[in-house]
């Protein structure tokens, strides 16, 4: 390391320098094996952690099976036993059943290690029987230092379970048992469980069951204990049992969890130790050749650290100068080409060679006039060349020269040629160098936008539309196409009529206060190609002496010169105004058409109401002149009065349905008017009231208090609810017959405010309970001529729609459900008119 820190002091400044760029490329291969050999050691050890935490989670789910495979077989045990003790109480009187019961519990015995005794203890806490009768095991349950304190448990857990009426378990006894015996390790620790056997709401007896702790982790499989340590274990930490007896080491993984045998089991927890992995030679020894490669690699590299130094030096400057030389020809699509004094050429570019199809072998050593110029213009380019010659030293810029150059395929290719004196490092000029630039695209560019202007200009000349564009700030006329000279000549007038005035700058000026701008340069495109809307313009045409409309939208625009101008597209439409006009008429005259049919269809049913309140006044009054002849008692006055008011009422009855009839048929213009809803659904509802008895049906009126005036015409609503109406109406007679109408629902016309729109708008609803309105025929009942019924013209609900539209209001229909979902139970019309007509707000 001395050695190294001297050599390095010794060398010079710029020496120095250039060593350590050679060392580049010794210490990337360095640092590459440094990089390789942590990014390994951190995989070896997140392997490691990887595999500690999979060996963690094995474990915890092992000791999880461990406990519901205790806790299953306890469960299990205790289903058994009440089984066995019910069994025991029904065969009571049977001494073959007992015995078959008592079989039950010695299998029970014998399939299960983990129970040393079952006993039969009657209502009367006496021990009837148990098994096994005689054992080992038994015997040392006898023992007098054994036996008091197992009866004494056993009698607690009886008591504990006759008060709460469950199987409870006793407190875990600890056996006096030599350690020499065989059987001490299985029954040195050992619990009861009593299981009450309840007969209707009394205990009858008990069954207990001494378990060991021993035997408990005998219900642990197998193959379970002999890859892991299983230990029961109290709150006290005491060890109750153990599956093996041999040492875990440190390095092994623990974990316990509780251990609930039942609800009233005492404290217990399992634990469970892992036994240490054989060694993994592999691993180890992957770590050690990935350490050894390591460190052999690094030592090789330092070896030849001192050779290639000096082969670095060499070749960094020839290195430099021929990436220099290679990225300056092949990074620019500019062909470069030298010439000496003598206009021969000495060095052409790889791009050169691109554009005249020529090798630079072949290039090289030719003199003007060269091949790659076309054969006609070799004297017009040789002359170029020469004036450009004398002209390059003295130009401070350089002025390219536009020439052409032949492909060797034939393709003539336009160019811009510079050049520019070559000077050797004594300042002396030893040649020429000519940098070609291809402009055959842009020209070609420039060619087709010209062709473009023509053919979009041939386009705006042949639109049925006047285009134009006049300047914001002079209010010239900048464009006009054919169709605008022909009706407005070419002046702006015709413009400025248009767009509804003079274009001047306070337009422009609150664009720029909503921009913050102070240039119009700098305003938002949101702002410059935003059109307007398109608005209906009405101009008198001096040449013919008539109106004619014109729909304008317009817009702002750069112009070509960078200042702003209005561009303005009206397109005549005079043809579609009158149409319009046209149609208006006809619907007006349809409109008059239905309320006349309407009228004419219940013309019989009012003939029919109306006579009988005339029969009825009729024979009033008839009554009462048989009453006055020869009598003039007070006492006929009572009975005269009344008759002659109900004659009267039945007259002004008469007078009012006459009335509502007159309203109806009176043709007018539509004028509008404030309006009490009320009172127009009310004469709805009379006018269609006489056809509704008739056919035994019936209207239901619901109108929200306090609804506001409504400024509309009445007549025309008046006609869509009346339609509206007479359609519910025949919807019911479709579904009901005759002789059940009496229980059809009635139809239902309500009137309230629409909260859900801003602004709230009136709503009226028409409901009827008959058999709904298919699809198809929904999305085509508002259409001219399109009807359902056999006699129908089809034009009831198009002139309502129109007629609600005309008041800037929606109509539609929605069918209703039945309770179920499960068919049509009716229709819905719905009207919403706004509370206030668009031309009141104007005027407000």
């Amino acid at each position: 390391m001395k050695k190294i820190v001297l050599s390095i002091w010794q060398l010079k400044p710029v020496k120095w320098l250039r060593r350590m760029r050679s060392f580049k490329l010794i210490y990337t291969p360095l640092i590459a094996i440094v990089l390789f050999t942590v990014v390994m050691g951190v995989i070896m050890g997140t392997l490691q952690l990887q595999e500690k935490g999979q060996q963690e989670a094995a474990l915890f789910r092992e000791l999880s099976f461990a406990k519901q495979r205790i806790q299953l077989r306890f469960a299990n045990n205790t289903d058994v036993l009440q089984s066995i003790g019910r069994d025991y109480i029904i065969s009571s009187e049977s001494a073959k059943a007992k015995e078959n019961v008592v079989i039950q519990a010695e299998n029970l015995l014998q399939s299960n290690h983990e129970i040393a005794q079952i006993i039969w203890i009657n209502e009367t806490a006496q021990r009837q029987w148990k098994i096994p009768m005689d054992n080992l095991k038994t015997d040392w349950f006898n023992k007098p230092e054994n036996a008091s304190v197992l009866n004494q448990a056993l009698k607690k857990t009886i008591e504990l379970s006759a008060a709460t009426n469950r199987p409870a378990f006793s407190q875990f006894i600890s056996l006096e048992v030599p350690s020499d015996e065989l059987i001490s390790k299985e029954i040195r620790n050992v619990f009861w469980q009593a299981v009450p056997q309840i007969y209707g709401s009394e205990i009858k007896g008990m069954v207990a069951v001494l378990y060991t702790t021993q035997g408990v982790l005998e219900m642990i499989p197998g193959e379970l204990k002999g890859q892991y340590r299983f230990t029961l274990i109290t709150d006290s930490e005491k060890i109750l049992a153990i599956s093996s007896d041999k040492n875990t080491p440190k390095r092994a993984f623990s974990n316990q969890t509780s251990l609930d045998l039942g609800v009233l089991s005492p404290n217990l927890s399992l634990r469970i130790d892992t036994y240490p992995p054989a060694t993994n030679l592999s691993f180890r020894m992957l770590i050690g050749v990935v350490l050894g490669l390591s460190a052999f690699v690094i030592w090789s590299l330092w070896s030849v650290l001192k050779q290639m130094q000096v082969r670095q030096e060499a070749e960094a400057n020839l290195r430099a100068e021929t990436n220099f030389r290679s990225a300056m020809e092949n990074s620019t699509p500019v062909g470069i080409r030298a010439h000496d004094m003598n206009k021969t050429i000495t060095y052409v570019n790889p791009a050169f060679c691109e554009m005249t199809g020529w090798s630079a072998k072949e290039l090289i050593g030719q003199n003007p006039p060269f091949a790659f110029w076309p054969e006609g213009l070799r004297g017009e380019l040789n002359e170029k060349m020469n004036r450009a010659l004398e002209l390059a030293m003295s130009q401070e810029k350089k002025i390219g020269i536009e020439g052409s150059i032949l492909h060797r395929n034939g393709t003539v290719i336009q160019t811009r040629t510079f050049i520019a004196p070559l000077i050797n490092e004594k300042g002396t000029q030893t040649g020429w160098v000519t940098s070609l630039i291809d402009i055959s695209e842009p020209k070609k560019i420039r060619e087709e936008l010209a062709a473009s202007q023509e053919r979009f200009v041939t386009v705006l000349e042949g639109l049925d539309a006047a285009v134009s564009v006049v300047s914001n700030e002079t209010g010239e006329l900048l464009f006009a196409n054919r169709f605008y000279r022909e009706r407005f000549d070419n002046t702006s007038k015709g413009h400025f009529a248009l767009a509804g005035g003079e274009i001047i700058q306070n337009t422009m000026q609150a664009l720029l206060e909503e921009s913050d701008n102070t240039a119009t340069t700098n305003i938002p495109p949101s702002f410059l190609y935003k059109e307007s809307e398109s608005e209906e313009i009405q101009l008198l045409d001096e040449a013919t002496g008539t109106s004619k409309w014109y729909e304008v939208r317009r817009r702002f625009v750069p112009w070509v010169d960078g200042h702003l101008a209005q561009l303005l597209i009206a397109t005549d439409i005079t043809i579609r105004i009158e149409a319009d006009d046209l149609a208006r008429q006809q619907e007006e005259r349809m409109q008059f058409t239905s309320r006349l049919t309407t009228m004419g269809e219940m013309a019989s049913s009012l003939a029919h109401e109306l006579n009988q309140p005339l029969a009825a006044i009729s024979n009033y009054c008839m009554g009462v002149a048989k009453r006055l002849q020869g009598h003039i008692d007070p006492d006929l006055q009572k009975d005269i009065l009344p008759a002659l008011e109900k004659a009267s009422d039945q007259a002004h009855r008469a007078g009012t349905i006459i009335q509502r009839i007159k309203g109806f048929v009176k043709r007018s213009e539509p004028q509008r008017k404030s309006c009490d809803i009320s009172e127009i659904i009310s004469d709805a509802v009379g006018l269609v009231e006489i056809e509704a008895h008739r056919h035994r049906l019936s209207i239901s009126t619901e109108i929200a208090k306090n609804l506001p005036l409504v400024d509309l015409d009445p007549v025309l609503i008046l006609q869509v609810l009346v339609n509206l109406l007479k359609n519910s109406l025949d919807s019911v007679r479709e579904v009901y017959p005759l002789s059940s109408r009496w229980s059809a629902p009635p139809v239902q016309i309500s009137a309230d405010l629409d909260t859900s729109t801003f602004p709230a708008m009136l709503r009226i609803q028409v409901t009827d309970s008959g058999g709904g309105i298919a699809q198809s025929v929904i999305e085509r009942m508002f259409e001219p001529f399109f009807s359902t019924k056999s006699d129908g013209m089809g034009m009831g609900l198009n002139i309502c729609r129109s007629v609600i539209e005309s008041h800037h209001g929606r109509l539609w229909a929605k069918n209703q459900m039945d309770a179920e979902h499960t068919k049509l139970s009716g229709c819905t019309f719905t009207i919403l008119l706004p509370l206030e007509s668009p031309g009141s707000k104007a005027t407000s």
